[in-house]
């Protein structure tokens, strides 16, 4: 194997042996933070910051993950024999600094306590994925949101899933405090646990298609 074929195992390895299973047990913490609230149960008390703490790790291993996946892709067709990138190798670097400002962003993120600064820096991220994740060098089934190709796409729903987990991850003071934001939290993660298993379904098909 290659640099760059051992490079393109990152984002299935870092996803399998670390997102799912802290997503497991964040979604396991916050259902003891529930109970907990209700009344139904008793809890030590770090119990509700290790849900909010597992949750963070979670969001950003999973933009980390795509991250790397979206680098991968470029690097890969930058050094394929035969295939012309295009662009060079200036527009390959500005590609790098584009995934790496992304990467600053969600830093900032898990940083800053201001609710326009938490807003501003998930929207900033998600629009760093978003504007890598167009560029020609992604596959992508379909871009037709009308097609049944888009919705069955693993970066779309990726797209989608890391969005979600971003405002779980901006918005958090505001679920902590509200039950407004909270109703929307766990709606949102219900989402979220269905995009896990689209995400394991598709992305398993792809490889099946690429190899």
């Amino acid at each position: 194997m290659t640099a760059i074929n051992w490079f393109s195992l990152l984002h299935p390895v870092l996803v399998i042996l670390f997102v799912y299973p802290v997503m497991g047990a964040t979604i396991r913490l916050g259902i003891l933070v529930r109970e907990n609230r209700l009344g139904i149960t008793q809890q030590p008390a770090p119990v509700p910051k290790e849900h909010a703490d597992h949750g963070a790790w979670a969001t950003a291993a999973v933009v980390v993950a795509v991250l790397i996946a979206l680098v991968y892709s470029f690097i890969h067709k930058a050094v394929e024999p035969g295939a012309a990138f295009v662009g060079g190798s200036a527009r390959l670097g500005l590609l790098m600094l584009v995934a790496a400002g992304t990467l600053v962003a969600l830093l900032a993120l898990l940083r800053v306590k201001q609710p326009g600064l938490r807003a501003s820096f998930s929207l900033l991220t998600w629009a760093g994925l978003l504007g890598l994740g167009s560029q020609p060098e992604i596959w992508r089934l379909s871009d037709n949101p009308f097609s049944g190709a888009f919705w069955g796409s693993h970066y779309w729903s990726g797209v989608l899933l890391t969005g979600l987990f971003l405002f779980n991850l901006a918005a958090r003071p505001e679920i902590t405090k509200q039950l407004s934001w909270r109703r929307l939290h766990v709606t949102s993660n219900l989402l979220i646990m269905v995009l896990l298993a689209v995400q394991a379904i598709t992305g398993c098909r792809d490889l099946l298609q690429i190899s």
